[in-house]
């Protein structure tokens, strides 16, 4: 039964930028569907149901996309979806959302999930959701480790003791927080078998998070503690005052690595999870045809193998070319290579220099 002083935030204010052209400031990677009918935000909603009903669920997210959630997520308060003024990173977020639900339940007890991964083992990832709030409501820091399925160097990982047990509902102290690796530290990482990708899900007392702030980080502090009470009528003045002025840090570097034996952490057995970080983590999600070929749209393929094709509405044919990512919309088209599929955010940059508005 999910208790009453049991709240979720979901972290929705990034841009998505490697999912151009599909994604744009008003239609970011968290508010597109990639598999199924449901978009990203909504599914993480979807499996949060059975602890955490949408009405305990807080979403923040930013001003191009608030419309936007609000419409897709009708069964969340439209006054729990808030827009932060300026992008500041996840320790002054969570910092903002620590305080609004203090100032409406004391004794709030919060998990923070991202609005953007993808959990297809939805049932035993809730098994390991349940001892991360219980260990939360100890005063605890609770944080979810991926089990990792190779050596990925664009994660941070914990460091879980040797006799860690993927699956285990008995939370482990972390030993330590280790940075994104090279490749011959990252595979030393899976080879050791206690090294597991962060995941960017954290469990606390609303306010412990506080403490640790106050802490770590007085300066954001100071600034998040001169906000009135989310129910003041000059609640959202002041919060475009302070915001912008708070440090850009996240929470993992700026808090949790440095509260030592607060921490503790859930071991994830094979719970199908994804941050799909990119248009080739799409393609990996997805079932492929004998040659390695998705196709999202009407195709002729020969002598064509490993792409990924969407474009909704038109025909697309392929001839002799393998492992390409082919994206089109009704006012622009990618093509790019799948092993080069992390990059297409440097494309959205060089649109932001030509000042393409139009395009983003």
């Amino acid at each position: 039964m999910p208790k009453s002083n049991h709240y979720g935030v979901i972290l929705a204010g990034g841009r998505g930028t490697r999912f151009w052209p599909r994604s744009r400031r008003k239609h970011a990677k968290q508010v597109l569907s990639f598999l199924g009918e449901r978009t990203l935000i909504q599914q993480t909603v979807d499996r949060l149901k059975p602890v955490l009903p949408p009405e305990r669920i807080w979403i923040l997210t930013n001003y191009d996309l608030q419309a936007e959630i609000v419409k897709q997520l009708p069964e969340v308060p439209r006054e729990q979806i808030l827009a932060e003024p300026a992008q500041r990173n996840t320790a002054p977020a969570i910092g903002l959302m620590a305080h609004v639900l203090q100032s409406i339940d004391p004794d709030s007890v919060f998990g923070v999930f991202p609005a953007d991964h993808m959990i297809s083992k939805p049932a035993r990832y809730l098994r390991l959701v349940r001892p991360a709030f219980k260990a939360a409501e100890q005063g605890k820091i609770a944080v979810l480790g991926i089990k990792p399925r190779w050596a990925e160097t664009g994660y941070g990982y914990i460091q879980f003791p040797k006799d860690v047990e993927p699956g285990s509902i008995t939370p482990y102290p972390v030993l330590k927080f280790r940075e994104k690796p090279d490749p011959k530290t990252a595979a030393k990482f899976v080879k050791a078998g206690n090294f597991y990708w962060n995941g960017g899900m954290f469990f606390w007392k609303t306010s412990t998070a506080l403490e640790a702030i106050r802490r770590f980080l007085p300066k954001t502090a100071t600034l998040l503690d001169s906000l009135p009470a989310f129910t003041d009528p000059l609640f959202e003045a002041k919060l475009k005052a302070i915001f912008p002025l708070c440090e850009n840090v996240s929470i993992d570097v700026g808090v949790i690595e440095k509260a030592g034996s607060l921490v503790v952490g859930l071991a994830a057995d094979e719970i199908g999870w994804s941050d799909v970080g990119s248009w080739n983590a799409v393609y990996e999600l997805i079932p492929r045809d004998q040659d390695g070929n998705v196709t999202r749209s009407d195709v002729l393929i020969r002598n064509a193998t490993g792409n990924y094709i969407e474009a909704r509405g038109k025909l697309v044919a392929l001839l002799g070319v393998s492992d390409l990512v082919v994206v089109d919309t009704a006012d622009a088209l990618l093509i790019a290579s799948r092993s080069r599929a992390q990059e297409v955010g440097e494309l959205v940059k060089m649109l932001e220099l030509r000042k393409r508005e139009d395009l983003l």
